[in-house]
């Protein structure tokens, strides 16, 4: 495996022990509704993960096997998508785990994390392939039906609501309503969703970067004033974790461009 660019910024405030972890952990995983794990390798991996030692965490996690591979897929996600600097990289690292995912939905069925990263990853390559490609190979029925599949199995599930949302807006934006349509895209559903996802986790950032970008694929320029709220809102949270720290960091460029 490559050595993969290291995580920006001091990550000091994100170092926890399993101990401090586990005190902590219903906070940092209100997104994604992930069950403390009761093997001390995955904790570990989740340890690695939460101060933005990405690769060591996708190791960590692999090697440890069973929930580890949640940890693992995560890790190597949000690396890819937003430290990985080369384009063709960053989708071979997507492609991979939503193989993993998808392998790993099918052993576990009920695993709503495992659904969940097979559509991130899968979303996130259909943006980079183009989503009117990834259209058109299939990707987006999977990427629908994992969302759901997810939610579903947890209904709590925050980031799983923020995926939803945003393949409505995002199908509708590039392919149009009516073709939007026949993907089973629909604006209301979509923003919908957005509003679930931060009555579930209101203080998530990303939640509120990607309503704010739903508003504006969605809406237009009519939304653009609470679409910048929105972003001025995200890059006010407290990051608790690498993760959020980037995600903060995103909201922040938005606000400056």
């Amino acid at each position: 495996m490559a050595k993969w660019t290291a995580f920006p910024y001091d990550a000091a405030d994100y170092t926890y022990s399993a101990a401090t972890l586990k005190k902590h952990w219903a906070r940092l995983h209100i997104g994604d509704a992930e069950p403390w794990p009761k093997d001390e390798a995955v904790q570990a991996a989740w340890v690695l993960y939460h101060s933005g030692q990405f690769q060591k965490a996708v190791e960590a996690g692999l090697k440890a096997g069973g929930a580890g591979v949640n940890v693992a897929n995560r890790a190597q996600s949000i690396y890819a998508n937003y430290l990985e600097k080369s384009e063709k990289t960053k989708l071979a690292l997507f492609e991979e785990v939503a193989a993993r995912a998808e392998a790993q939905a099918a052993a576990e069925p009920k695993n709503a994390n495992a659904w969940y990263q097979m559509a991130y990853a899968l979303g996130r390559y259909s943006q980079g392939i183009s989503v009117a490609k990834a259209l058109a190979q299939g990707l987006g029925s999977k990427v629908k039906n994992a969302l759901e599949t997810t939610i579903k199995l947890e209904p709590k599930h925050a980031d799983a609501h923020i995926g939803l949302g945003a393949f409505h807006a995002e199908v509708i934006d590039k392919v149009g309503k009516l073709l939007g349509k026949t993907q089973g895209a629909d604006a209301a559903t979509g923003l919908k969703m957005y509003k679930q996802a931060l009555k579930l986790n209101p203080g998530s950032a990303i939640a509120m970067v990607e309503y704010a970008n739903g508003l504006v694929m969605l809406e237009g320029d009519k939304k653009m004033a609470e679409a910048e709220q929105l972003y001025a809102d995200a890059a006010a949270c407290e990051a608790m974790d690498a993760m959020e720290r980037l995600d903060i960091e995103m909201a922040k460029a938005e606000l400056e461009d």
